[in-house]
């Protein structure tokens, strides 16, 4: 497939639906992990023009910073710390409406209002998690975590 995207406008359901066949095409045949990744972090900001979007990986009891777009970003962060931390530890999509408001918040952009971490699951265990940071507060919601986990789904680690 080509690497350019098809961009819409529209309510988040229609974009995402517009989105996820083009990210299958893009994954589809590459068995790179981090090719794949990056690929996903790209598309979701082109799509979504979110402050940041990318992975962090479980590595030796860390989660270790992985393919992502945006600003620089924190490079370990350990399990219970901040939104992707605790993701990590309950193992359990977290939405943040204001980043301000959760205790621990790890501000790697100050820039961040709001935030989802989504657990990606190997064998019953997380292993990587994708965050996604926006400047504006109560930014995601249930259809980004029902999108989002199905994209995640795509990526064989």
């Amino acid at each position: 497939m080509a690497e350019d995207l098809n961009l819409i406008k529209g309510d988040k359901t229609t974009q995402y639906q517009s989105l996820i066949p083009q990210i299958k095409a893009l994954l589809e045949g590459e068995p790179d992990l981090v090719a794949n990744m990056g690929n996903i972090a790209a598309a979701l900001k082109e799509q979504f023009n979110w402050l940041w979007i990318g992975f962090y990986v479980v590595k030796n009891d860390e989660l270790v910073l992985a393919p992502f777009q945006g600003p620089v970003a924190c490079t370990r962060i350990r399990k219970g710390r901040g939104v992707c931390g605790t993701c990590w530890q309950n193992a359990a999509t977290l939405i943040v409406p204001d980043v301000e408001q959760f205790p621990g918040h790890i501000a790697c952009s100050s820039l961040s209002r709001s935030e989802i971490v989504i657990p990606i699951f190997k064998d019953g265990e997380v292993i990587a998690v994708l965050d996604a940071d926006s400047e504006l507060l109560n930014h995601f919601d249930t259809t980004d975590q029902l999108f989002l986990e199905e994209i995640v789904g795509f990526l064989n680690f």
